[in-house]
């Protein structure tokens, strides 16, 4: 597992998704492929829709079944979404076992660490998984302390 290859947007500021979508944008143009799994944000038609035009090149995926953010869901609607979340969970194992591209983004990740959806003992699975010749970017508001060992590269956003 190469800790230069892993990157990390975090902070309670906006711009987080914003500017790994940006980096994702300049991989592509470099001919670099790019893969886009969100989590927590819910169902947006109309986001999803703009970012497939970017296909093949970046790939978005969103597992979410509910046009609401996590937070705003019932707790039976939540337990169906944890389902779902974990299917994605395992989809961004199985696109770096695979060497499916060359930049990963995982994100609103690091809430996933927070809500203790996601285990550090899956963190370091997922980190196992990655190959060294993909980069893999994660962003949320605060960084695990168990991120640290894997990360290089963690920039914090400030709110304005």
């Amino acid at each position: 597992m190469c800790k230069e290859m892993v990157t990390v947007y975090c902070g309670e500021g906006k711009g987080k998704t914003a500017a790994a979508l940006g980096y994702a944008v300049q991989s592509a143009a470099l001919g670099s492929s790019a893969i886009i799994i969100q989590f927590l944000k819910g169902k947006k038609d109309e986001e999803l829709d703009f970012l497939q035009r970017l296909e093949p090149e970046i790939k978005f995926f969103s597992f979410a079944r509910f046009e609401k953010d996590f937070a705003e869901l019932s707790e039976e609607e939540q337990k169906e979404e944890s389902m779902n979340i974990r299917n994605g969970f395992n989809f961004a194992k199985k696109v770096l076992v695979t060497g499916e591209c060359n930049l990963l983004i995982l994100d609103s990740f690091l809430e996933l660490l927070d809500n203790h959806m996601v285990s550090e003992e899956d963190l370091q699975v997922l980190m196992k998984s990655k190959s060294e010749d993909t980069e893999l970017m994660l962003t949320g508001k605060h960084v695990n302390e168990a991120l640290g060992k894997y990360a290089l590269k963690i920039y914090e956003i400030h709110a304005d």
